[in-house]
């Protein structure tokens, strides 16, 4: 049986508290980045999910160094997403003796690291040789007389 080298470190922070879709808007602007330029754009911008998401990015890095003996500039974000936790409830007292239910919603962010010097081949070729999708599925037809042709075609009205 021939081992993999491993070249992708995780992770994880488990019941952080803030909604999963506030958390998905700031992970979905740096999967697929490097390390130094994501660390730039979460200090940069002006969502309260950029600081757990910061410090995670950070431990997913420190954990590199430390797993593989990997270089900051060698690491790419491969894979980031966000789930729903469990959600906490608290109540509030309200008038007439009622309570009122305040919901607090919480998530898991798991933000995956791949060091892109241990892998045999680099990003630049792998997207140089594959193709994109929709150039394989569609083929363009062309027709030059359709709109020029006096006898027939498209527009002709009987």
């Amino acid at each position: 049986m021939v081992k993999k080298n491993k070249t992708e470190v995780r992770a994880l922070g488990r019941h952080i508290s803030i909604s999963a879709d506030k958390a998905r808007r700031v992970i979905d602007q740096i999967r697929g980045r490097s390390y130094e330029e994501t660390l730039m754009i979460l200090e940069l911008m002006p969502y309260r999910a950029c600081l757990p998401i910061f410090k995670l990015v950070y431990s997913a890095a420190a954990n590199a160094n430390d797993n593989l003996g990997s270089n900051e500039a060698n690491l790419v974000i491969s894979k980031a997403e966000v789930n729903e936790g469990t959600t906490r409830k608290k109540f509030k007292p309200r008038a007439r003796g009622r309570s009122y239910a305040i919901k607090r919603n919480t998530c898991h962010i798991t933000i995956v690291v791949k060091d892109i010097s241990l892998e045999e081949y680099s990003y630049s070729e792998f997207y140089s040789l594959k193709k994109p999708t929709w150039k394989r599925k569609y083929t363009t037809m062309v027709y030059h007389d359709a709109y020029r042709s006096s006898s027939g075609g498209i527009w002709d009205k009987k």
